[in-house]
């Protein structure tokens, strides 16, 4: 074989190595099947296990007002970003609520940069505007410390840090914003045990309060 088909074959090869992992890395299998019978939903709510662990507590809630929900648990800005063309545009959603941040401050998949998470967050909401999907940025969850990873300090802080980047986006793009964090944060800036029983995911009852706030916020966004 000729040195210049073999770098050829190598070289796709390695493109087909790093497409594979990539794909892996965004969890594109998760919704693969689902998302083939999916009709154009009202709403479409886009996050990790706070909005995958909504859809398994509240299913009547997403039925009844057409929303879907596209959650994976423990992603992070950069795995969203990756799958937002198979999990958001190709479903042609009217509206999507875009939460998402907690993970990466609680670094599952690296060192956390606030700028770098803000830039994907920018990058979805761009994508989805072109696509002329309306978007709502919410704000992420209160949390003071994370139960798995608790080398992680000044919690809370870094969430207070990254909302204030997050709104500022929302005023920059002129959409809603929506303030989960002001309506659900204790004195410590986390969440109560009736809200969050390990300090991050929610209860029922917390679920209960964020829905009446989603609904409102996507109806205004008609």
């Amino acid at each position: 074989m000729k040195p210049l088909i073999i770098f050829a074959a190598l070289l796709i090869q390695s493109l087909l190595i790093g497409q594979t992992k990539e794909i892996e890395f965004a969890n594109l299998a998760k919704y693969a099947e689902k998302n083939k019978n999916v009709t154009p939903p009202k709403a479409l709510l886009y996050g990790n296990s706070i909005t995958e662990g909504w859809v398994n507590t509240m299913p009547d809630f997403f039925l009844k007002n057409n929303y879907i929900g596209r959650g994976i648990s423990g992603q992070t800005s950069a795995q969203l970003l990756l799958r937002f063309r198979q999990d958001v545009i190709d479903l042609n959603p009217k509206i999507i609520i875009i939460k998402i941040g907690t993970n990466d401050i609680a670094e599952n998949n690296g060192p956390y940069s606030e700028q770098f998470t803000l830039g994907n967050i920018e990058s979805m909401v761009e994508i989805a505007k072109q696509n002329k999907i309306k978007v709502i940025l919410a704000s992420v969850l209160p949390a003071s410390e994370y139960v798995w990873r608790k080398s992680i300090t000044n919690v809370a802080e870094k969430i207070v840090s990254l909302n204030k980047g997050i709104l500022k986006l929302a005023q920059k793009h002129k959409i809603p914003y929506l303030d989960y964090h002001t309506k659900l944060k204790n004195s410590v800036g986390g969440l109560d045990k009736d809200m969050a029983e390990d300090g991050v995911h929610p209860t029922p009852k917390c679920y209960e309060i964020m829905a009446k706030m989603a609904k409102e916020a996507i109806d205004k966004r008609k």
